[in-house]
């Protein structure tokens, strides 16, 4: 299946004891999918991935294929500590039926671009199924337009996630990549980023705040494709004060399972315990995400 389109990197819904939810998680999944998004993506870093053991991701990832049933693509994140471990967790995936994962560069350590370039080669040696970059700097080892120039010598890796909001380094891994690899896919997982990656020719988005308001997104993706810019440029200004709202105000991704519970969805607490103050603070969030989709002319549970 084509990996094109908005992807949405979805929250995985909890009980009060923190196991996982898995009638709610399905019933999400349908609502994503039925909202018109392109894709699913979980176990990524607004799935909270590594609060999960690595049994419960593989959990997560297994009930995602299966109540998708085909009717999209599935990204897995694969975030293992180590090569033994993300490629074990894909052959996994790919029996699951994923389309593909995505792979962060290591965490915890800090390395260089060829150690970085040295991680994904081995991978790409061995796994069984299709494997994107995950490029987020934030919190791992980042992967350089030139090391990204690199393994896309690699026929496994077939295209990027990135998530460091870096426009001229995207565009500099697009310069030079897709004379040589055409097919080569370059996705956007920041927000703010989204419609001028667009229009510089990235395939689509991996968007958190699409769990919140997939349509949306969809609505804007299909009016680049349709060629009006006064539209998506509006929509992407409108985007600003959720975008601030769930990210900014409060510890991410705590605003985003809040601004989905508002969406009619019992997500439930984070595995990571809430400061006094992040629960005193919860109401005005939640309250400020509800004037941000206002704003947007879309009402909580709409």
């Amino acid at each position: 299946m084509q990996i094109a389109g908005i992807f949405t990197p979805n929250v995985v819904p909890l009980h009060d004891d923190g196991e996982i939810n898995e009638a709610e998680l399905r019933r999400y999944v349908d609502w994503l999918i039925d909202q018109g998004l392109h894709g699913l993506f979980p176990n990524g870093s607004t799935g909270e991935c590594v609060r999960f053991t690595s049994e419960e991701r593989l959990r997560i990832a297994r009930i995602t294929i299966e109540q998708s049933d085909g009717r999209v693509p599935v990204l897995v994140g694969a975030a293992e500590a180590n090569v033994v471990e993300t490629l074990r967790a894909s052959e996994r995936y790919a029996e699951y039926g994923a389309r593909a994962v995505a792979i962060v560069s290591p965490f915890y350590y800090r390395l260089g671009p060829d150690q970085v370039y040295a991680y994904f080669h081995e991978i790409a040696k061995q796994s069984p199924i299709d494997v994107l970059l995950y490029n987020i700097p934030l919190f791992a080892s980042p992967i350089d337009a030139p090391t990204v120039r690199r393994l896309a010598e690699l026929e496994r890796i077939v295209g990027i996630k990135d998530s460091s909001g870096n426009i001229e380094s995207m565009m500099q891994m697009m310069r030079t990549i897709q004379p040589m690899r055409p097919d080569f896919v370059f996705l956007t997982g920041w927000e703010a980023t989204l419609l001028p990656m667009l229009l510089m020719g990235c395939q689509g988005g991996t968007n958190a705040l699409s769990g919140i308001v997939p349509a949306f997104f969809r609505k804007l993706y299909d009016a680049v494709q349709a060629g009006d810019l006064e539209l998506a440029r509006q929509m992407q200004f409108d985007l600003l004060d959720l975008f601030n709202a769930v990210v900014y105000e409060i510890e991410f991704p705590v605003g985003l399972r809040e601004a989905v519970e508002l969406q009619g969805f019992q997500i439930g607490p984070s595995r990571q315990p809430l400061s006094d103050q992040q629960r005193s603070a919860l109401p005005e969030i939640r309250e400020r995400i509800g004037r941000a989709l206002r704003s947007m002319g879309l009402d909580p549970a709409s």
